[in-house]
């Protein structure tokens, strides 16, 4: 934990690192957005991702679902080296070392200020090996074309990315709720794949969240 002494020493509090208006950085002339820290940020227009929604469904059909959470775990593993470097620099402290109320608070707001909603973790099944994360305003649940299923799987990938990452082993993430189906939020169940088999075959014949967590937790 960072010492109030160590603080004083610096002569600053650390204040919110991901606070929209400081940490994007545009150059108009150059048609740049890039970090605080200097590294360079993309704007995905949402014409863009309908794009390749459309695109994926077009030429792979059912299986566009792995692709896009594949991306997502390749997408999320580097979100979180991002993160966890941007997070010491600035506490000048490792990650693992942040009182966990600051955690959270950095990436709910990080999650925010890229454009990707709100962001809350559940950690009520902690203990019994299960996370639930909740987002709303999903930019990907916005563009699901024709959804049946939760569509917001992308997300779902960096979550699996980012909490594997966190735990040090490899965990799974299924979504349970979603935004393109009529719901207020999205839910998504981060656990072990093999305890979560159950919940991909429950989300596919159309069960609600309500009714999928309690056979997770038998």
């Amino acid at each position: 934990m960072i010492s109030v002494s160590d603080l004083l020493i610096r002569d600053r509090l650390p204040a919110n690192y991901y606070a929209s208006d400081i940490y994007v950085r545009g150059d108009l002339e150059m048609g740049l957005l890039e970090s605080r820290r200097g590294d360079r940020l993309l704007s995905l227009p949402e014409a863009f991702i309908q794009g390749i929604y459309s695109g994926l469904n077009k030429e792979t059909g059912q299986a566009s679902r792995l692709v896009l959470f594949n991306c997502g775990r390749w997408w999320g593993r580097n979100f979180f080296n991002r993160f966890r470097d941007e997070m010491s620099d600035y506490y000048r402290a490792p990650l693992v070392e942040m009182p966990m109320a600051d955690f959270l608070q950095a990436l709910k707001q990080c999650w925010m200020t890229y454009g990707l909603g709100k962001l809350s973790l559940d950690q009520t099944y902690h203990d019994r090996g299960f996370l639930v994360v909740e987002t709303t305003n999903s930019p990907f649940a916005r563009v699901a074309i024709n959804p049946e299923l939760p569509s917001c799987h992308l997300e779902a990938g960096v979550f699996a990315a980012i909490f594997s990452q966190l735990a040090e082993r490899e965990l799974h993430c299924v979504q349970t709720r979603c935004e393109s189906l009529g719901a207020a939020s999205n839910l998504f169940v981060v656990g072990l794949k093999k305890r979560l088999e159950q919940a991909e075959s429950l989300v596919e014949k159309q069960l609600d969240h309500e009714s999928i967590l309690p056979r997770l937790l038998v």
